[in-house]
């Protein structure tokens, strides 16, 4: 079975870190303190920690450390937010025929674009010639009338007619007006104009056209099906101007501001990001969630959006510079957060009358460093670590601020700083 040569080597390290513990034989050179008391001062001497490790290239290669800057980033603090796309009314219409009839022809499908006023279906009912040939026979009526009021009017000039007969001849004559209008507005509505109706070019279908400019997002009938007012042929939404409903709670309603913009992703999609703008905050909570509606302008790039789609929004509440590492180079430890900066110190060391010095004359039972030969070759980089605390995080980055002394242009680890970190942990804080 293939071993994880991370883990190969953390397992290695402790191997070796726990057998550098172990106290000597007698006569191996080393003295060994037996009394209690020099046990106690023994302990008492390793209670000192130290943030300083020294790793070798070696090691540095086998785990995969990588070194990198601290970087100044332009990182936002956001509230997040579920919402979903609507279309506001104005942006969407149903398309129906103001008279009923059988649908003929539909030569649009779910998901065509459409223009306003174009045809979208056509329907037939033997009313409709009706109502052009009452058209037609109103228009004859009109010119009898004409006459028939005229000829009133001279023999009423004359003397020679009754006045009564001139008031019918006029009272008709408005009638067939009025109803010549009627039949007029009605034409119109059909979609025919009432110029071109004639005796030889009656219609007896009608179009259906589109009352706005969008996309077909629901199809209510098929061809051969009955149509009338009530019932709406294709619904069409224009998604030009797609709103994003935003739920925001309470807590986080003091910090939303008409004008704030907000990155939303689609849930279903979370790779391509999309922008917003706030333009109204409801001013109730919706059901029992205790939220409240955020209505925002969806900006820039709708390719792909459409009315209903769920989303997820991140709402900016600052824009602020500041220094930033990789999520990775943090290392978290006692509930404290760290960092490790490559560092030109040197380690804490304690030797014997051999070379290896104990304080104050100390007797330690020393163990040997695995790292001394290649020290000795000034082949190890030196790491210190340093306690920061986290700012804001956002896309891979979290803002810090060094608790302890981070000089300026350190490299960190951006990487591997969990192996470093176990490594002080077995050695008890010291590098022998």
């Amino acid at each position: 079975m293939k071993i994880n040569k991370h883990i190969f080597f953390a397992l290695s390290l402790a191997f070796v870190l726990s057998s550098c513990g172990q106290t000597h034989s007698e006569g191996d050179g080393h003295t060994h303190g037996n009394s209690a008391a020099e046990a106690g001062h023994a302990e008492e001497g390793h209670e000192e920690t130290s943030n300083m490790s020294a790793l070798t290239a070696e090691q540095i290669a086998a785990v995969g450390i990588k070194l990198g800057d601290i970087e100044q980033k332009n990182l936002i603090n956001m509230i997040k937010a579920n919402g979903v796309l609507s279309v506001p009314n104005n942006n969407k219409a149903n398309a129906s025929s103001l008279y009923g009839g059988v649908i003929k022809t539909m030569p649009v499908q779910l998901g065509d674009r459409v223009r306003k006023g174009q045809v979208i279906a056509t329907i037939s009912n033997p009313q409709f010639i009706q109502v052009q040939e009452e058209y037609l026979t109103i228009a004859g009526q009109i010119v009898l009338a004409e006459q028939e009021l005229q000829r009133q009017e001279e023999l009423n000039a004359g003397n020679a007619g009754a006045r009564k007969n001139l008031q019918t001849a006029s009272s008709t004559l408005n009638t067939l007006r009025t109803r010549r209008a009627s039949l007029q507005q009605q034409i119109q509505l059909m979609g025919l104009n009432p110029a071109s109706v004639s005796s030889g070019n009656l219609r007896a279908s009608l179009v259906v056209t589109s009352p706005i400019a969008g996309t077909v997002s629901n199809v209510f009938a098929k061809i051969g099906s009955y149509v009338d007012v009530s019932s709406p042929v294709l619904e069409i939404v224009d998604n030009s101007l797609l709103h994003l409903d935003l739920q925001i709670f309470e807590k986080d309603l003091p910090a939303i501001k008409v004008g704030q913009l907000v990155d939303f992703t689609i849930t279903n999609n979370p790779t391509n990001r999309f922008s917003a703008k706030v333009f109204s905050i409801g001013a109730s909570f919706e059901g029992d969630s205790k939220s409240v509606a955020v209505h925002c302008t969806v900006v820039g790039n709708k390719e792909g959006l459409i009315d209903g789609m769920n989303t997820v929004g991140m709402i900016s509440l600052d824009h602020v510079m500041s220094p930033a590492v990789p999520n990775e180079a943090i290392v978290e430890a006692d509930g404290k957060y760290y960092v490790f900066v490559q560092t030109d110190k040197e380690g804490e060391e304690h030797h014997d009358e051999e070379g290896h010095k104990h304080e104050e004359g100390e007797e330690h039972s020393h163990a040997h460093n695995d790292n001394d030969d290649v020290k000795k070759a000034g082949n190890t980089i030196n790491f210190e670590k340093v306690e920061v605390a986290k700012g804001v995080s956002e896309m891979g980055y979290t803002a810090i601020t060094a608790v302890g002394n981070l000089p300026a242009g350190a490299k960190v680890v951006v990487k591997g700083g969990f192996f470093i970190n176990a490594k002080l942990s077995n050695t008890g804080g010291h590098e022998h």
